[in-house]
């Protein structure tokens, strides 16, 4: 867990890769430079919400502990405290997994 505390602005959220155990298909031993990137992940946390012209702002429907599933090529990669994780828009986000 990252020691400095992190606040993403507006619709932005902070999400942390989660790794999948598989490491071995059909017998072969896929390298780590070949493995394609997990496209789920945990919201470690969120900004405040979108706002409109008015000045009215919308909280965002993803929260901190969430779950969520995003596009391959979604987020910008980021180092915070030495761990590697994605900076995000809402709307990028795909789902949200139970």
């Amino acid at each position: 867990m990252a020691t400095t505390s992190f606040t993403p602005l507006h619709d932005r959220i902070l999400v942390r890769r989660v790794e999948e155990g598989e490491t071995v298909r059909g017998g072969i031993i896929i390298p780590d430079s070949a493995k394609e990137k997990p496209q789920q992940g945990k919201v470690v946390s969120v900004g405040k919400g979108k706002s409109n012209d008015e000045g009215k702002v919308f909280p965002l429907d993803v929260k901190a502990g969430d779950t969520i599933l995003f596009g391959k090529y979604s987020g910008t990669e980021i180092k915070l405290d030495g761990e590697d994780l994605l900076i995000m828009r809402e709307e990028e986000v795909l789902g949200i997994l139970a």
